[in-house]
This record gives C-alpha cells, structure tokens and sequence, in this order.
C-alpha cells in the first residue's frame, strides 16, 4: 500500500502516539506534518535555529543595512514521482511553492565560452523548476507549523536511550537532560550513528547501534558524501553580459554551477542576488587542509575570493558585488542511495525510522519520498497498537 493510499484510510479516531522527528530538512518535515495529520503527537528536534536543512534561507545584511536573503542550499527542485507530484501541487494551491520559469544555459571554462541553452522546458511532462516562497526553507516552516507538530530548534539530540517500557523512547541533549518519551522515533539526520557527529561534537554518535541490530548491515554508518561551499553574492544592478539567470559549468575545477536567486518568484529585486556552489572535488581539498572545524573568517575568504575570480574568468561579469560570503556544506550531500526500494530504514522492534535523501536519491525528491515512508511506517505501527 502506497503511503498515500495509507494515508487516506488512517481514522481520526485512531489512538494517537507520540513521535519524536529529529531534524527538520524537507524529509523530517514532510514525515511530522504527515503523521500529524492523521492524529500522531509530533515533536521535531533541530539544533538549527530554524527549520530547512539544505533547504534553509540565509539572512545577511548588506553595508547599507538592508537584509539580503539566499537560499545558499538547494536552488530549486523537480518531481517526477506520483506521490511527490500530488503533494508539491497541494503546496503550490496553498501558496509556499511556486514554479520558477527561467531557462539556464552552461558553460565550458576550459574553452571558455557559453555552450548555449538547456532544452525549454516540456510544460507537459514533470520537468518543472518549483522553489519555496518567498524562500526554501517556506516549505519546511509551514509543515513544521503544522497543527499537531511541536518544534524545538536549537535543541539537538546527544542520546537516544531504550526503556522496557509503555513509552519506550527516552531523548537526551548534549547536557544529559531529558528531552521528553516517545512511542517512536523519526531520525532524518545521517549522522546519527556516523563518526562525524564525534568529530564535529566530541561525543559519541545519539544512536547506538546494538539497540536496533536489524539495522546495523545497512552501512549508515559509512555513507559517503559530497562537500561543498556555497559563495552569496549580491550586485546593485543585473549583470548585463549574463546571458542566462542559470548556469552549469563544464570543465572548471572550482565551480559547479550558478543561479540568479533574485529572479526566484517572492523574492526582493532590490540587488541581483547570485548563488555559487563549488564542485566536490575543489571543497574535499579545502577540508583536507581544514578539517571539520568552524573555519576562519580568513579562511572563508580566501575561498570567496577564489569561487568570484573563477567567476569572473566566465567574462560574463561585468561588476564587483557589494555583498560576498561563503558558506561551508561540510556533509549535506549525500553520494550513495542506501534504501531506494524501501525508501527508509525501519526497525519495527523499536518503531525507529531513519528517513532522507541518502535513502532514495540525493535531491529534494528523494527526501520527500523518504519522508512519507518513514510516516507510512509510523502509521502502520500506530494501527498495530488499536
């Protein structure tokens, strides 16, 4: 049974249980507004201090005052499952997404010339460019305000414990304080039994793995990723040699690809705002000398520096921007799938799912999929308990 079709069937009447979402990404929020829905009790636990993940909105200000915002993860998303579709355009009938009509072209560096412009858009088919509005992170805000669902942000998870017990799920932060009991437990976050939650924190990963054996052969604990460092940039007026509001680059070391974020729908036009990613291989060499650690403003700006001057050498940028900064995604992009038919990872002994991009492919997509998975999985258990 789809998640959907499970979904329709669930009765208000159903007994409700208490549910902990950790993180509140666009899986773990698209899985808390579901099981809030059909009466669960959800409480979403971010450290962050707002929702988003790589869908999150960055707030800056300019030398004049004025607030700039980027959406310095995720530029835009597409969707081609039914499932995914259905629940994109019921957002969009609300009103925190809209679709962004820009056509993008790519760039070769090593010739050093514009390559011409993607295929227009079949308005037919489900290649459509959708952003949140009036940021991406709009999507996750609205489904974390959700009736029923309970944020805290700036509240991580350092342990999760096991009771013998009616609630058996106990939550601790970093300073062993009791965070709340819960029937089941969402995880949207890889890192909860990964080294690097040690490495950036110091302590031992939340989850242990000898509590849920049936997941310990899935190599959660070794999920490669991508890093990459974004570079927010922001100009008074458009750049006029900018033949299109989107690029990719081929061939560049240093630059992936490019996005006008001012023309995003709901956005301020008051500067030409432009969004950097780097590519993987220029950010894994950057960490390899840095480590995880919080950088350096030195160091974030010689990387700035580097992203614009490759920039530059496009010959497409006529102006110097008011406003640069860069930003570092340590971990956020998965490079392996590890659940693609399940679409998360379930252990039914313990009424624990681990949902994300990382489990069926490494876009927005994905983690919207694995969202409503992991709540199918909770719905069912909650059936179980009547």
């Amino acid at each position: 049974m789809s998640a959907s079709n499970l979904i329709r069937r669930r009765s208000v009447y159903d007994v409700a249980m208490k549910v902990a979402v950790i993180g509140s990404g666009i899986s773990g929020a698209v899985c808390a507004s579901t099981l809030a829905k059909n009466g669960v009790s959800v409480t979403i636990f971010d450290s962050a201090r707002g929702p988003g993940g790589r869908m999150s909105q960055r707030r800056e200000v300019g030398e004049d005052g004025k607030e700039l915002t980027f959406d310095h993860g995720a530029p835009f998303f597409c969707v081609t499952n039914p499932d995914a579709i259905s629940l994109v355009h019921e957002w969009e009938s609300i009103g925190f997404v809209s679709q962004w009509k820009q056509v993008f072209g790519s760039f070769d560096s090593a010739s050093n010339k514009f390559l011409g412009f993607q295929q227009e858009e079949d308005h037919t088919n489900n290649n459509k460019k959708y952003v949140g509005v009036p940021g991406m992170n709009s999507i996750s805000k609205a489904l974390c305000n959700h009736s029923g669902v309970e944020s805290m942000f700036g509240t991580g998870i350092a342990k999760m414990e096991w009771l013998e017990e009616d609630i058996p799920w106990l939550l601790k932060d970093s300073k062993g304080q009791n965070l709340g009991r819960f029937h089941g437990v969402v995880a949207s976050d890889k890192n909860i039994v990964s080294p690097r939650f040690t490495q950036l924190t110091g302590l031992p990963p939340p989850l242990d793995l000898s509590l849920v054996p049936e997941l310990a052969t899935t190599k959660l604990q070794d999920i490669p990723v991508l890093p990459c460092f974004s570079l927010m940039l922001a100009f008074k007026e458009p750049l006029s040699l900018m033949p299109a509001k989107g690029l990719s680059f081929k061939n560049s070391e240093i630059l992936s690809w490019a996005h006008c974020d001012s023309t995003k729908p709901g956005r301020s036009t008051d500067s030409d705002r432009w969004i950097l990613h780097s590519t993987p291989g220029y950010a894994s060499s950057v960490i390899a000398k840095t480590g995880l650690q919080k950088l350096s403003s030195e160091t974030l700006n010689q990387i700035a520096e580097e992203m614009f001057k490759e920039f530059q050498c496009s010959g497409l940028v006529n102006s110097l921007p008011f406003f640069m900064k860069a930003h570092r995604w340590g971990s956020a992009f998965p490079a392996k799938s590890i659940a693609v038919e399940e679409r998360c990872l379930w252990d039914r002994n313990r009424n624990l799912a681990i949902c994300g991009d990382f489990c069926v492919s490494p876009n927005v997509e994905g983690a919207i999929l694995s969202g409503l998975a992991a709540a199918s999985k909770l719905l069912q258990a909650s059936s179980c308990r009547l």
